[in-house]
């Protein structure tokens, strides 16, 4: 038996918050479907997840279950369902490019980035050297069409968001991401260089968490990027994962505040630089 799709079981999820919003009001879902004027059928297709509710239907849960308050939450719960998780397959079926250019729009609109990896540098900071190495071997391990220096080109050509308009960034990184030798020493040490540069920008605050420190209340996680307040991006193996939600983007940003005071800055972040330039040998 194959397990249900991640689509599938975000229905699901929903349906189950749904049918608990309909019990704590008291109703059964006939009274429910009755009031909204729903065949009786329709509570229990949603609730058990075989359909995504409409906006329309959502605002019918909660005015006549007296949950309005979670109205906004559960359209954006939602509507996020469908286009949440994209299978790398998917988007890169034609090679890197397109994967590269899908998040320009959103880069362009965003003013506050927050990035945490505990993997890799991420995206805006990378060296062009750094940037074909990693491609070049996600090109290789997914057997994908051979699109890679036009990838490069877009993923390079994104970066000048460091430089354009009021955007500030904030990154932290683990100090194992220092570490992790991409494309050789050579490629690493000028990309450790680069982010020493980086550094000195204004807009940018760069924060590494030292592998010394006392990580009980909060372990590395998933790396992830936070535009603004209205979203967050997770890479997974398999997929990528976009988060909309407004309480789940509440729960990254605390995840980030949290992680960033576990973080070293300016003099003490370049030590732990250097000190990984140096072991290139």
């Amino acid at each position: 038996m194959t397990s249900p799709s991640p689509i599938r079981r975000a229905r699901e999820a929903l349906g189950k918050r749904l049918r608990e919003i309909r019990k704590d009001s008291g109703l059964t879902a006939r009274e429910l479907a009755s009031r909204a004027g729903w065949h009786e059928s329709k509570c229990s297709r949603i609730e058990n997840g075989r359909t995504t509710p409409a906006d329309d239907d959502l605002r019918a849960y909660t005015l006549h279950c007296g949950a309005t308050g979670q109205t906004a939450d559960l359209i954006a719960t939602a509507r996020n369902i469908e286009g949440a998780y994209v299978e790398w397959r998917r988007m890169e079926r034609s090679g890197l490019r397109r994967a590269q250019e899908s998040v320009i729009p959103l880069w362009e609109r965003t003013r506050h980035f927050r990035a945490y990896s505990s993997w890799l540098v991420p995206g805006p900071l990378q060296t062009r050297a750094y940037v074909e190495a990693l491609l070049r071997s996600i090109r290789d391990r997914r057997a994908l069409p051979d699109d890679l220096e036009q990838a490069v080109q877009v993923r390079v050509d994104k970066q000048q968001v460091l430089y354009e308009g009021p955007r500030r960034f904030a990154v932290l990184l683990e100090e194992s991401t220092l570490r992790h030798r991409i494309g050789g020493a050579e490629t690493m040490a000028g990309q450790l260089g680069h982010l020493l540069s980086l550094a000195t920008l204004p807009n940018i605050s760069l924060g590494v968490i030292p592998l010394s420190a006392d990580r009980t209340a909060l372990w590395p996680v998933e790396d992830f990027w936070i535009f603004d307040d209205a979203q967050v991006n997770v890479e997974l193996v398999t997929a990528f994962l976009t988060i909309t939600q407004p309480h789940e983007v509440r729960m990254y940003a605390q995840a980030f505040t949290a992680l960033a005071d576990l973080a070293v800055y300016g003099a003490s972040a370049r030590t732990l630089i250097t000190s990984a330039i140096d072991s290139l040998g």
